[in-house]
């Protein structure tokens, strides 16, 4: 189900959403400090952020409190790192580029892919991860395509 315009998170708020969600995956609670060094961002610019979410009922925030996911955050975020997840290991197991470019990839196209084109690269995997019963002569195939392709 997408998201109304109305309800539309910036790339920036999912972003926070994300980190959000990662944090308190690890730590129980997030803190500005905590947000404010996994974004690379200024505590003010976290600030701001929180009291958005929170405004959306996607988040509990407090100014000085610990931070929390409400329901409707946790589905939000979960669908937003299922997308990026989905898209860092596509370029990583079919398109096979490095780690770090995926990761890149992943976090700049997770905003922007539809929904319908995001289900079709995940049926895809699968699909060629089943089809193959294990085997990788495709990927490893390609793998020497792409490698004479770069000279190496």
């Amino acid at each position: 189900m997408e998201n109304s315009n109305a309800d539309a998170l910036s790339a920036s708020q999912e972003d926070y959403l994300e980190a959000i969600f990662h944090i308190v995956r690890e730590n129980q609670v997030a803190r500005v400090r905590d947000i404010s060094k996994r974004l690379n961002v200024k505590s003010s610019s976290v600030t701001g952020a929180l009291q958005s979410l929170s405004e959306r009922d996607l988040i509990n925030y407090a100014p000085y409190d610990l931070i929390t996911m409400k329901p409707k955050g946790l589905s939000l975020a979960k669908n937003i790192v299922r997308r990026h997840n989905a898209l860092r290991d596509f370029f990583i197991k079919v398109l096979m580029v490095t780690e770090q470019d995926a990761e890149e990839g992943a976090c700049k196209m997770e905003h922007v892919v539809s929904r319908e084109i995001l289900d079709q690269l995940i049926r895809f995997i699968d699909f060629m991860q089943n089809a193959s019963n294990g085997s990788t002569r495709w990927s490893d195939a390609f793998r020497r395509y792409c490698d004479q392709e770069r000279g190496s």
